[in-house]
């Protein structure tokens, strides 16, 4: 059958390229891309996230990550009481609390 397809024969090793070094610039600025759109701005989130559970106290009128609106009534280590009515009081995780609002809000709604 080799009368129909001529045999190819290869010619010597043909040598790599030569490294100049070049694909490292891509990948450090991969990672500096990946520094600066992504892990920065989560860090920032999360310090600022927890600086506002840190600084929780009663009375603050806030809003959890469900969206209930509410006034802190009780805080305690792990947890937060919020009124939600007059007579309506639930309990939440502190990690649920997504934001404070400014005094008054809940009361212009």
């Amino acid at each position: 059958m080799s009368f129909l397809i001529p045999a190819a024969y290869a010619d010597t090793a043909a040598a790599g390229p030569a490294g100049s070094g070049f694909e490292w610039v891509f990948l450090i600025g991969f990672l500096v891309i990946f520094y600066l759109m992504i892990w920065r701005p989560q860090a920032k989130r999360a310090k600022e996230h927890k600086n506002l559970l840190g600084g929780l106290q009663k009375g603050d009128e806030v809003v959890t990550s469900g969206g209930i609106a509410g006034k802190v009534s009780k805080v305690a280590d792990d947890f937060v009481v919020i009124e939600v009515s007059d007579t309506v009081e639930l309990k939440f995780q502190k990690q649920a609390i997504a934001a404070t609002l400014p005094k008054g809000t809940l009361k212009a709604i």
